[in-house]
């Protein structure tokens, strides 16, 4: 099997799976336990990502083969999840607490592969709410409180929620002029709250607003969508370090 049939097409997911992480872990003490940690957290979204996949083309698919070539990923990132999650939950048994809370999220996201309507919008927004609140966990593991990881949580729950039908404006929906206002619209509104947690926020929100206003319909290649959405989420990830 072919490293692209292990590793999703989804470059967009792992700035939302790294950057609240990050966020979280140096917003704390970072320790040796973030390892293991973020090495579970990585191979547990590959391992759901391929479940779903199998779940999906069992129901869709009339190639049996085409649902079988995502068992063997499923089971061997499963495995990793489990061999690297274990060794930070022995000592920090919240953490299983934590994982819990997810897993309503990642049910929706299973529904919606079983329908296959994984490209739906509050699909997409289901999927970044456990990913931002890993921002919580890793500050919590690495000695913080939780209640100073509510401000940076929601800056990172506001842009990663508004990268949802923005990207959506720049590919598949770039016609959809429903997309277009909603994404502008919402970007516009996200601006307040952000910069009410703090003043720093302001300045990479309001690029966010722009972007989503003049960016679509431009014509811009999904590389270059992609790598402006990584500087995006470092100029994120910066921000929030600085101000909180």
């Amino acid at each position: 099997m072919s490293r692209n049939r292990w590793l999703p097409n989804q470059h967009g997911a792992w700035a939302m799976l790294a950057v609240p992480f990050l966020a979280g872990t140096f917003l704390g003490h970072p320790r040796w336990a973030h390892l293991p940690l973020l090495a579970a957290w990585l191979l547990g979204y590959l391992a759901a990502y391929h479940a779903q996949q199998w779940l999906r083309l069992n129901r869709l698919s009339r190639n049996p083969k085409a649902p079988r070539r995502h068992v063997r990923p499923a089971v061997c990132f499963g495995a990793g999840a489990a061999l690297f999650g274990l060794p930070p939950a022995v000592p920090h048994p919240w953490l299983l607490i934590a994982a819990a809370c997810a897993a309503p999220f990642v049910l929706v996201n299973f529904l919606y592969a079983y329908a296959n309507r994984e490209r739906a919008l509050w699909n997409g927004l289901a999927a970044v709410i456990p990913a931002c609140g890993m921002l919580l966990v890793t500050l919590r593991l690495g000695g913080g409180s939780w209640s100073a990881g509510l401000a940076p949580m929601l800056a990172c729950l506001l842009y990663f929620a508004g990268t949802v039908p923005y990207v959506k404006t720049m590919i598949r929906e770039r016609d959809s002029r429903a997309y277009y206002g909603g994404s502008v619209g919402y970007h516009g509104v996200a601006v307040v709250p952000t910069a009410l947690l703090t003043p720093w926020l302001a300045a990479p929100f309001a690029v966010y607003l722009l972007r989503a206003a003049v960016l679509p319909g431009r014509g811009l290649k999904v590389g270059v969508v992609g790598a402006l959405e990584i500087l995006c989420s470092l100029a994120l990830l910066g921000t929030v370090l600085a101000a909180f």
